[in-house]
């Protein structure tokens, strides 16, 4: 599936958008409030997912994956996202924790790693933020020291990282640390793999958070956690460019997260405004609802093609993908949060109870203007590259 129409999805990827519907509206949907009412984790549909592989679906089918390129897999986080946005960081997640490996790991973590996620045996996270360092990643403390011994040595960790998605659930955890303190985020940073099993990982409390309640996030704990040098993902010293490298293929997932969530925010308005009777007639039928509803669509679409669009940069790995990364996880995610609160709107007072399910969706919606950088660094990443003039036009 190298290539696919800019403005229609193929006969493949459009089956593979119904399949994941039908697994969605069977397996996700009907958990959806339970999972955020009661704040845990969304076992069903992490069930389901695995057992249709669309749990890490872009995993290379050389490692056992599906081998979805970066189109099909917006699509899959996009209908599950549509369902349930803590679901959808099930696929997401093990995109952005794998893709380090994937993209610069050795030949042997690729087989062990990616296959054992492909396989379903365990999740896959990204310990990147640290509680003094957010959008600064470069500024984090957490370090990574060499021991010179058999079997090629061993790395040892120490430090924090903070709002690690999925964390303890996942088995593996792609973790920065400082590994030459003088040269810090310039060829001072090195990027390893991590069990949840080695000795001297622990995690923190999960997180209270305004919404993507079932998705876990804690702080991750590295107590002079020791393993083999052969975790090392990729050179000693590039673990900041592999790291802002996955940020720009996976921004692209969270740009599909953020469509997803306000499609189903979309739908649930259009289907209450033809059913909802006031002074005698359904609402859908009042101009102004029209107008109100029209934007919503509009502006969905929008973020749909540009989210798509970035998508074949990712595939291609094209010079403009930072570009069209940050744009479409910035345009995409404010369409969100506009759509959904438009859409308790709609609602009215309904849509401000947790019977229906757009305030879960308004709430899930925020977070996807905030990580993976937040909407104010896209907006200085996208400047950097319209200054350096890596644009091209579509």
């Amino acid at each position: 599936m190298d290539e696919f129409p800019l403005y229609g999805l193929s006969e493949e990827h459009q089956a593979i958008r119904e399949a994941v519907r039908a697994v969605c509206d069977a397996k996700v949907a009907p958990f959806a409030s339970d999972v955020d009412e009661f704040a845990r984790y969304p076992r069903e549909a992490a069930d389901a997912l695995r057992a249709a592989d669309f749990h890490a679906p872009h995993v290379p089918e050389a490692y056992g994956g599906a081998g979805a390129d970066a189109l099909a897999t917006c699509l899959v986080i996009e209908e599950v996202a549509r369902a349930c946005v803590s679901s959808s960081l099930i696929p997401a997640v093990n995109k952005l924790g794998s893709l380090p490996v994937q993209i610069a790991g050795s030949e042997e973590l690729k087989k062990h790693y990616l296959g054992r996620l492909a396989a379903g045996e365990g999740g896959f996270s990204y310990c990147l933020s640290e509680p003094d360092a957010g959008s600064d990643a470069g500024a984090m403390k957490t370090r990574a020291s060499f021991e010179p011994g058999g079997d090629g040595g061993t790395w040892i960790l120490n430090g924090v990282k903070r709002w690690i998605t999925n964390a303890e659930e996942s088995e593996f955890y792609t973790v920065l640390a400082i590994t030459d303190p003088e040269k810090k985020a310039r060829g001072g940073i090195s990027a390893f793999v991590v069990e949840k099993s080695d000795e001297g990982v622990s995690f923190g409390a999960p997180e209270k958070k305004l919404g993507i309640k079932g998705s876990p996030t804690r702080e991750v704990y590295l107590d002079n956690v020791r393993i083999p040098a052969s975790r090392l993902i990729g050179e000693e010293g590039e673990g900041f460019a592999i790291a802002m490298q996955t940020l720009d293929h996976t921004r692209v997932t969270i740009a599909a997260q953020a469509v997803g969530v306000a499609q189903g925010a979309l739908d649930y308005a259009l289907s209450y405004a033809k059913e909802r009777q006031q002074f005698g007639k359904a609402i859908a039928e009042f101009q102004g609802l029209q107008f109100l509803l029209a934007d919503m669509g509009m502006k969905v679409e929008a973020a749909r093609q540009m989210t798509y669009a970035a998508a074949g940069r990712s595939e291609r790995g094209d010079a403009d993908l930072t570009f069209f990364g940050a744009a479409a996880k910035c345009f995409a995610s404010d369409v969100a949060m506009e759509v959904t609160t438009n859409a308790v709107q709609v609602l009215g007072g309904y849509g401000y109870t947790r019977e229906y399910p757009v305030e879960r969706m308004m709430r899930d919606a925020k977070i996807t203007q905030i990580y993976e950088g937040t909407n104010q660094v896209q907006r200085i990443v996208m400047a950097r590259q319209l200054l350096a003039g890596v644009q091209s036009e579509l």
